[in-house]
């Protein structure tokens, strides 16, 4: 007999959805590989030059508070806990936001892409 497909049958499967992700992912592997090395530039940077301190006592900020500044202005979430007082600092910062955005935005492309993927052939199969 023949059926029709349920939306069960259509659905993609998660295990699926992260296959394609990762293919995606592997895709764009230069280009997140350099989005990661300018990350890592721009941090050891903010490190030597930046002029990063701890607001709540004013000390110059440790290579794990400036990592942590750093991941947490590439998620453009910026608590204020960490900031950078020398111009160069500030340029810094604002580089790796766009930096953040940018890699993020990729992030999530592969992620759209993958459930894109899954779903097409989840329809393929039925």
């Amino acid at each position: 007999m023949n059926h029709a497909p349920t939306s069960a049958d259509l659905a993609p499967k998660a295990r699926e959805i992260l296959l394609e992700s990762g293919r995606a992912i592997w895709y764009m592997r230069l280009l997140l590989g350099g989005l990661v090395l300018i990350f890592v530039i721009l941090t050891i940077g903010m490190f030597f030059f930046g002029g990063a301190v701890e607001t709540l006592n004013r000390t110059p900020s440790t290579v794990g508070e400036t990592v942590y500044f750093y991941a947490i202005t590439a998620l453009t979430i910026g608590y204020g806990d960490v900031v950078p007082t020398t111009v160069f600092g500030r340029i810094d910062a604002v580089l790796l936001g766009l930096v953040g955005v940018v890699l993020t935005g990729l992030i999530v492309a592969a992620a759209v892409r993958g459930v894109q993927e899954a779903s097409r052939h989840a329809r393929n199969r039925a």
